[in-house]
């Protein structure tokens, strides 16, 4: 390890208890999405004692700081979320949620406390960088459309040259990262349907038309979308997660409302979803006699990770932590807006291993049961730090 490198590492871990004081706090007071607001003025607080210069922001949450150092140069990027889950936590922990119903049960607690850990470590090393160091505080990643484009509207990316973020996984031992080239998240297509028939008695169907029979109906055509319209080698996901409808059980319901999302590792598979989901329900409903309302809602586009970020963030991680350490991230339909930093500088998200059995820190996101070991926090802080710095100085680093 050389000696900037040997620097960072022994920064980040003195860094450490702080940052852990700072996710336990974050841990505790979880917001939902655009409701972050008591989050955002913590973040502020913390940033403004880092030294950081705040930059404008249009927004009632989130965030932007940047660090600029004592030469000129270009600007790389960090990204963090801040929102939370409507899921009551059951994790037992002596720092759970004090929030009824809500819960950073997808790490982004983590992800806080690892980006406001690398503001700390750059901010004592301003003679060292020679460009502007930017962190984003993003909110709403868990609800589409999300953050990430208003944020966008702000300057959160004018003028970046490159972008990193992570997300703490699971699946991975703390101590290793998870990487992929190319893409690695899927599109996310939201949308609501709601299937208008004629409400009548339950003993004279023929006098009505019946909208639970054809929502159910839709439901099953969706998936021959799923298996017979679409290429068998480019994964496909459409769930229903949501039905509303009926009132009793002797009354054949008038109206269906169902919510779903649609997955896609193709861009151009994800805009042909939304014309073949729409025809499957216009002509289910005009062949029973009823009427069909779809909306679909602005999602998150596919999540393609630059190779040549990816590499500086291999090579660092390397160098930090010995070889052998980074397992290859696989293909997966969860969708991530970080994907639209991607579509105006390179970048990459990586995967922190926070994953250890010895403390429980096992249960997968979104799990009432979550956890995340927080001894992966100097791993995420430590190779920021490095990646942010390579990109800023190429190969001198």
């Amino acid at each position: 390890m050389d000696a900037l490198h040997n620097h960072i590492l022994g920064a980040a871990r003195r860094w450490f208890r702080k940052q852990v004081a700072w996710r336990r706090y974050l841990h505790q007071h979880p917001e939902l999405s655009f409701g972050e607001f008591k989050t955002t003025s913590y973040l502020r607080k913390t940033v403004r004692s880092l030294g950081l210069e705040l930059m404008p922001l249009k927004m009632d949450t989130g965030l932007l700081a940047q660090l600029k150092g004592d030469r000129s140069g270009p600007t790389v990027a960090m990204r963090t979320d801040i929102d939370a889950l409507p899921i009551a936590e059951r994790t037992g922990l002596r720092y759970r949620s004090k929030v009824e119903g809500c819960m950073h049960a997808c790490g982004h607690d983590m992800h806080m406390a690892v980006v406001l850990g690398a503001a700390a470590v750059l901010s004592e090393m301003r003679d060292k960088i020679p460009g502007t160091v930017r962190f984003i505080f993003q909110p709403a990643e868990e609800s589409p459309p999300g953050g990430a484009l208003p944020l966008i509207e702000n300057g959160a990316m004018d003028g970046v040259s490159m972008i990193f973020g992570l997300h703490v996984d699971p699946s991975v031992p703390t101590g290793k990262i998870g990487l992929r080239d190319g893409v690695t998240m899927a599109s996310v297509i939201d949308f609501d349907i709601v299937i208008q028939g004629r409400g009548g008695h339950a003993a004279r169907p023929h006098d009505a038309v019946d909208a639970i029979v054809t929502a159910g109906e839709f439901i099953q055509a969706l998936q021959t979308i799923v298996a017979r319209e679409i290429d068998p080698v480019s994964p496909v996901a459409i769930t229903i997660g949501r039905i509303e409808g009926g009132g009793a059980r002797n009354v054949i319901a008038e109206s269906v409302k169902l919510k779903g999302t649609a997955r896609a590792l193709s861009d151009k598979t994800a805009r042909e979803l939304p014309k073949r989901i729409k025809r499957t329900a216009k002509a289910i409903c005009r062949a029973r006699g009823a009427k069909a309302e779809v909306t679909f809602f602005l999602g998150y586009p596919v999540l393609d990770n630059h190779p040549t970020a990816n590499e500086i963030l291999r090579k660092n991680f390397s160098a930090l932590f010995g070889r052998g350490k980074i397992v290859q991230t696989p293909l997966v339909l969860g969708g991530e807006d970080f994907a639209r930093y991607l579509q105006l500088a390179p970048g990459a998200m990586f995967r922190l291993g926070c994953r250890n059995p010895k403390i429980g820190a096992v249960q997968p996101w979104h799990s009432s049961n979550f956890m995340a070991d927080e001894k992966a926090l100097v791993y995420g802080t430590a190779l920021l730090c490095a990646a942010a710095l390579d990109s800023l100085v190429g190969d001198s680093l």
